[in-house]
C-alpha cells in the first residue's frame, strides 16, 4: 500500500531511487514480490479487524510504534546510525504527519464505516492525485495527453466505485471522503519529501525509521487528548495491529528497498496494482464485505488510469 516513502523518494513509495541494501536475497524477487502485494493488500483488513476493538488512532499509533520496532532492530543489526541534524528532524517531523500520522489516521476512521475493500480501492488513487498535484508542484513534470487521459480515466472509475448513477446509494460519504483524503495526503507528502530531504544522508531505513519514530510520538499525543487509553486487548484485534505495523510497515518497506535495489523503480512500484485486488479479495472472502459487479469495474479502470499517470514522457516527444 502507500505505507510511509522513504524520505528520499522522488514520486512514492514505490518509485525509491535511494541507495538500498547492496545484499541480494537469496529468495527469488517475483515471490518478495507477490508476497509485498499481500501484506500490503491485507494491511486495509488488518485495519478494519483493528478498529473492532480499538480507537482509530490507537490502531495508527500501534501501526508506527510496531513498524518503527521494526525498524529500528535492523538499523541495529547492520549497526546503521539514526540521521543527524536539526533541519533534518524537522522536515522529517512534517514528513511523519503528511506519510504516516495522517494518511494512517483517517484510514483507521474511514473503515469505521466503509468496507476495507473500498479503502484498499481508495488507496490505489493515490498516483492520479500525484500526477494532478505535481503539474501544479514539480515544475519539471509536465502533463502529457496520456497522463491527463490517464487522469480522466481514473476519476470516471472512482465514479464507477461509488456506483455515481445510482446516486452514491450504499456508500458512506464521510467515511469514502476520509479514505480518499488519506489516499491524497502521500502524494502531497511525497513532494514535500522531494523538495526538502531528497539529498539528506542516510540509508532509507535510517530516515523511514526515524520518521516512524516522529510519528509514534505524534500519535502519542493526539491518543492523549482525544482518547482514553485501551480497557483490554482483545487477541485478534491486537495481533492485527500488531501485524499491520511490524509487518505491513515495517517489513514491507524493508522488502521494497531490497526490490528497488534488485530490479529497480519501475518494476517494483507495479505492486501499487496488486494492493486494491487483494484488500478486495481478502475483505470479501474474510470478512463477508458485500461485492457488486461496479466494484471490479471500477477498480480496473482506476488502475488503469494509475498507471496511465505514471508513464514518463519518451525523450524526443
Amino acid at each position: 500500500m502507500s505505507a510511509p516513502a522513504t524520505p528520499r523518494t522522488a514520486a512514492s513509495p514505490t518509485t525509491d531511487t535511494s541507495p538500498a541494501p547492496r545484499s541480494v536475497s537469496r529468495v527469488d524477487w517475483r515471490l518478495r514480490f507477490a508476497l509485498l502485494s499481500v501484506v500490503w493488500g491485507f494491511s486495509f483488513l488488518l485495519i478494519k479487524v483493528g478498529t473492532e476493538a480499538y480507537a482509530p488512532f490507537h490502531v495508527a499509533l500501534g501501526r508506527v510504534f510496531f513498524g518503527a520496532l521494526a525498524l529500528m532492530a535492523v538499523l541495529l543489526v547492520r549497526r546503521e546510525p539514526l540521521p543527524r541534524g536539526r533541519r533534518t528532524w524537522m522536515h522529517l517531523t512534517v514528513a511523519a504527519l503528511l506519510l504516516n500520522t495522517a494518511p494512517f489516521s483517517l484510514f483507521s476512521y474511514a473503515e469505521l464505516t466503509i468496507p476495507s475493500s473500498l479503502a484498499g480501492i481508495c488507496n490505489a488513487t493515490s498516483p492520479l492525485w500525484g500526477m494532478a498535484l505535481s503539474l501544479v508542484a514539480l515544475s519539471e513534470d509536465r502533463p502529457t495527453r496520456r497522463r491527463v487521459a490517464g487522469l480522466g480515466l481514473g476519476f470516471l472509475g472512482v465514479l464507477t466505485v461509488l456506483g455515481a448513477w445510482q446516486g452514491f446509494a450504499g456508500i458512506d460519504a464521510k467515511g469514502t471522503a476520509l479514505a480518499l483524503l488519506a489516499s491524497l495526503c502521500y502524494p502531497i507528502g511525497w513532494i514535500y519529501v522531494r523538495r526538502t530531504l531528497a539529498s539528506v544522508p542516510g540509508s532509507p531505513v535510517a530516515l523511514t525509521g526515524s520518521q516512524l519514530l516522529l510519528s509514534t510520538a505524534q500519535l502519542l499525543l493526539v491518543s492523549a487528548v482525544f482518547t482514553t487509553a485501551p480497557g483490554a486487548f482483545p487477541l485478534w484485534p491486537t495481533l492485527s495491529v500488531i501485524a499491520l505495523g511490524a509487518l505491513g510497515t515495517g517489513m514491507a518497506l524493508q522488502m521494497q528497498y531490497g526490490l528497488v535495489a534488485e530490479v529497480g523503480p519501475t518494476t517494483a512500484q507495479m505492486v501499487t496494482y496488486f494492493i486494491p485486488v487483494i484488500a478486495t479479495a481478502a475483505g470479501v472472502a474474510l470478512l463477508g464485505e458485500s461485492l457488486h459487479w461496479n466494484t471490479p469495474v471500477g477498480a480496473a479502470i482506476v488502475l488503469v488510469g494509475a498507471a496511465l499517470t505514471q508513464a514518463r514522457r519518451r525523450q524526443g516527444a
